[in-house]
């Protein structure tokens, strides 16, 4: 490659980014003619390193900026000096970011602020409620003004970016790059089952029962929100025929909840955050997933796995609108009843693990490093 070569700076720094850019990180690096730099901030430090060790990305930046109890402000202005001294340094020819962190938000406004073109992977997703997600919903509201490549996931989300007065020509559908990073990691399994091993005990412990997969983190959950929650998956596990595995967000504000709530429970597993592969696995022992997460609601669909969505909007309806999805909120009652009807009901649970999953067939980052190429005339 030779030193005239475009290069391109992917920036992200949590978990769900790092899923979701690592078969774009891929693609771009096989596609002649780009020089490629990576550059993480490490916005979740533990989570991000477990899926860039699986995907085999040694990241050439890493700005190891997390800290605990890191309010937004604190931050969101250590992510605009130490990415601006990056571009600064750097000298990219595009900026890449994805979704709705602090980390894509100041991302696209530190390119910004030196004119370099930004591309948004995962752009046009909205709630139309800036407080739910927060503070994501706005983050995604900040980046799409400044990007002038949308690769939006679906056409809901293409449709939302227009109706913001975004430039039709700048606004690609390509499938969203979760279903990519799903499919690779499922075929890699598939090859070898020591990378999700450690559930095998997990297995064995609830071979007899049917699992409700359960992941809550949200900010706007916080508070009472958890408490609900966490009162809701007892009552649930209280069934001898159901058993909830919990792959537990390190937060202190969840992580206490549930451990004053549900304590130790025979049918409850309360375990560490899962690497993806033994994530991906988790989600295809499950019966229903039960989750606050935006990724998940995309994952489950894709493996035929009902999602129920503790959150009075989501940025993803196009879940909600095909049937794979239902948003409940965190009343307890309300969790309860929708968990027991599915698995009372079968016609109620095949309806929903049946339906199409609308986010993507598994080629959105060939697509995407396509677009990024042909943009430099390669």
């Amino acid at each position: 490659m030779t030193n005239c070569a475009p290069k391109i700076l992917i920036i992200f720094g949590t978990r769900p980014e790092a899923i979701k850019l690592f078969p774009v990180v891929h693609a771009l690096s096989q596609h002649g003619g780009l020089d490629v730099r990576t550059c993480v901030t490490a916005q979740h430090r533990g989570l991000l390193d477990q899926v860039l060790a699986i995907a085999g990305i040694v990241p050439d930046i890493d700005l190891d900026l997390m800290e605990p109890g890191q309010t937004l402000d604190r931050l969101t202005a250590r992510l605009l000096t130490g990415l601006g001294e990056v571009m600064d340094r750097e000298k990219p020819d595009r900026v890449i970011v994805q979704g709705d962190t602090a980390t894509a938000m100041v991302g696209a406004l530190a390119a910004y602020y030196r004119r370099v073109p930004v591309s948004h992977v995962e752009a046009g997703l909205r709630s139309g409620d800036i407080y739910h997600p927060f503070p994501e919903e706005v983050n995604r509201r900040i980046v799409a003004p400044i990007a002038d490549q949308h690769f939006a996931p679906t056409q809901t989300a293409a449709d939302a970016l227009r109706r913001e007065n975004i430039a039709a020509d700048t606004i690609h559908v390509t499938g969203n790059t979760v279903i990519d990073a799903l499919l690779a990691t499922q075929a890699r399994i598939a090859g070898d089952v020591t990378l999700a091993a450690g559930l095998d005990p997990l297995a064995t412990r609830f071979a007899d029962k049917r699992i409700i997969l359960v992941t809550t983190h949200r900010r706007e959950n916080f508070g009472g929100g958890m408490e609900s929650i966490a009162r809701a998956i007892a009552r649930i596990a209280e069934r001898d025929d159901l058993a909830v595995v919990f792959p537990m967000h390190p937060n202190p504000n969840v992580v206490s909840v549930m451990e004053r709530i549900l304590g130790d429970r025979p049918n409850i597993a309360r375990i560490d955050p899962l690497d993806y592969p033994h994530f991906i696995r988790a989600l295809g022992m499950s019966h229903i997933v039960l989750t606050d997460s935006g990724g998940v609601q995309e994952e489950a669909p894709a493996l035929g796995k009902p999602v129920l969505v503790m959150r009075e909007t989501t940025e993803r309806p196009e879940g909600v609108a095909a049937g794979t999805a239902r948003l409940i909120g965190t009343d307890e009652d309300r969790i309860v009843s929708e968990i027991f009807t599915l698995t009372d009901d079968n016609a109620a649970y095949q309806a929903m693990a049946r339906a199409h999953n609308p986010f993507g067939d598994g080629h959105a980052s060939a697509r995407i490093a396509g677009i990024v190429a042909h943009g430099f005339g390669l």
